[in-house]
């Protein structure tokens, strides 16, 4: 017979129940009950719903880290490994269901916990994209910039073009929101 991981067991009950319900809806009773396990072994675990919700959030950005390294080959240009770490991170985004109901949670309700969990992701894709920035401008395929800067309006614009863009307007392709992007950025940018 196979061990249970427990904490493993309750990790996934809670990303369920924070995928369907939301933080804010989201109980101890529920991740318990999803778990099939006493409200009492999570709390062997975890403390309490906050530091449940951030263990969830530390392992979706380190697979997101995991994403964007596997996406890099120094062989390609900046741009070309631009957009295929941003299309895999999209991708797994799109998909998973976390993401999902924290942004609908967001702009619903404006709950905090939810606001900053979406804040840290984005963060940590900020951090990324600055460093690949910074050495763009040292491989001499970027002009001198404020990388911070640069690297905030290329994700804003992501998002613009991938998902808010989708209210107003047909949904772009991928190759149209790679034209996009590199009319609006890389013209610009490249040397």
């Amino acid at each position: 017979m196979a061990v249970v991981d427990r904490r493993q067991q309750v990790l996934q009950a809670a990303t369920k129940s924070f995928s369907l319900f939301g933080y804010k809806a989201t109980t101890m009773d529920q991740v318990a009950k999803i778990a099939n396990v006493g409200k009492g072994t999570i709390y062997t675990f975890f403390t309490n719903k906050e530091q449940l919700f951030d263990e969830i959030l530390r392992d979706v950005i380190m697979d997101m880290k995991l994403i964007a390294e596997r996406e890099i080959k120094r062989e390609r240009s900046f741009f070309d490994n631009l957009h295929h770490v941003l299309d895999a991170l999209l991708e797994f985004r799109s998909e998973h269901e976390l993401f999902i109901k924290l942004s609908q949670e967001s702009r619903d309700f404006g709950t905090p916990q939810a606001n900053e969990g979406l804040d840290k992701i984005e963060n940590v894709v900020l951090e990324y994209l600055e460093r690949e920035v910074e050495h763009a401008i040292t491989q001499g395929e970027v002009k001198p910039c404020e990388p911070k800067i640069v690297s905030l309006v290329m994700f804003r614009l992501y998002i613009v073009l991938t998902a808010e863009l989708n209210s107003v307007h047909v949904p772009l392709t991928k190759e149209q929101i790679k034209s996009y992007f590199h009319l609006f950025l890389a013209e610009g940018l490249a040397e």
